[in-house]
């Protein structure tokens, strides 16, 4: 084949289609007789295209001709939306209907947590034998004096925030990946979150410094975790869905929760990543006690409107977090119980 007169002869076509497609960026740019020349033009270059790759001697051509097929596919076939309106759905709809519909999960978390550490830090607040028992009396000292306050300036702000957001993230997704066991390792996780804050609480309650203890906590804690709350609830539904899913088939139930929780994990990676700066820029400043918990409270008070505001009327929409349906495979017809067909025919 002459490359060079098969070039010649079909130049027009591709500098056509590339203009159309130029226009084509644009809404409402083509009218509907231009809109059918586009398609032709598509059709036609695609041939060329193939004409071409069977020949192999011009590799710039090759490349300029397979942009103009992969563009004229994307707009004939109707390409996925631009990345920032995916972003901006997943912020306004996907992340907070998620966190809404497992709100019962991890409030009850936060319900279990809040007695676990209450009950440990007041005991350990009012029990020498106790605190006797958890380190040295030199070690208690070490920790209230210096340590618990020390860890938050203990690196640059700007080390510390990613290695706190390192560590709850951490955190966060064995909270979620352990739910497939049950949920019960979740458990155990939320456990021992509990039980740390409870003994550094009652150490330093037990020496009069429930305040400062209060100050360097809750600016960051609020938030991050209500974090690792909502994180816990997310894989406690997962193990959930294990035992009971609910009318479906449990593996059709667990790939449906498990794309949810996707979308729970990156928001959740969102919502740390701004507790982590708080924790490495707020919680160790100069700025007063309560300029710095009010910092923390606002940033917890934003959270819990995003889910509870924009995630309600998500839901109430019908959005679970899962995938869209253009993006979500096919399932596979089963065949109900013979009891459980009888009494969906009898509804």
């Amino acid at each position: 084949m002459d490359l060079d007169a098969y070039v010649a002869a079909h130049r027009q076509d591709w500098e056509r289609l590339e203009k159309l497609l130029g226009r084509a960026r644009r809404p409402r740019r083509l009218s509907g007789p231009e809109v059918d020349e586009l398609v032709d033009l598509y059709r036609r270059t695609a041939t060329h295209l193939s004409v071409v790759q069977s020949a192999g001697r011009d590799a710039a051509l090759i490349g300029r001709l397979s942009s103009l097929v992969a563009r004229a596919r994307g707009v004939v076939a109707g390409g996925r939306q631009a990345v920032w309106r995916d972003v901006a759905r997943f912020l306004r709809e996907d992340f907070p209907a998620t966190v809404y519909r497992t709100r019962w999960w991890w409030l009850g978390a936060t319900a279990g947590f809040l007695v676990v550490a209450l009950s440990y830090g007041t005991w350990i607040a009012g029990s020498p034998e106790a605190q006797s028992a958890i380190a040295s009396p030199e070690e208690i000292k070490q920790l209230v004096e210096q340590d618990f306050a020390g860890y938050y300036s203990s690196a640059p702000a700007q080390d510390f925030t990613s290695k706190v957001f390192t560590n709850n993230a951490y955190v966060a997704a064995q909270s979620i990946l352990f739910g497939v066991l049950l949920g019960l390792p979740v458990l155990y996780v939320l456990y021992q979150n509990a039980l740390n804050v409870g003994i550094a609480g009652g150490l330093l309650a037990a020496n009069g410094r429930t305040g400062q203890f209060f100050g360097l906590i809750l600016p960051h804690g609020m938030l991050e975790l209500t974090a690792v709350f909502v994180a816990c609830g997310l894989g406690l539904k997962l193990g959930w869905t294990v035992v009971d899913p609910g009318g479906r088939g449990r593996a059709q139930a667990l790939a449906e929760e498990g794309r949810a929780l996707v979308v729970g994990a990156l928001g959740l990676c969102l919502v740390l990543l701004v507790s982590g700066i708080i924790e490495g820029f707020v919680t160790p400043s100069g700025l007063p006690t309560w300029a710095r918990i009010g910092i923390g409270g606002i940033a917890e008070m934003v959270f819990l409107a995003w889910v509870f505001v924009l995630g309600r009327r998500a839901h109430n929409a019908g959005i679970t977090g899962d995938l869209r349906n253009d993006l979500r495979g096919d399932v596979a017809p089963v065949e109900l119980p013979i009891l459980a067909a009888a009494e969906v025919a009898g509804h």
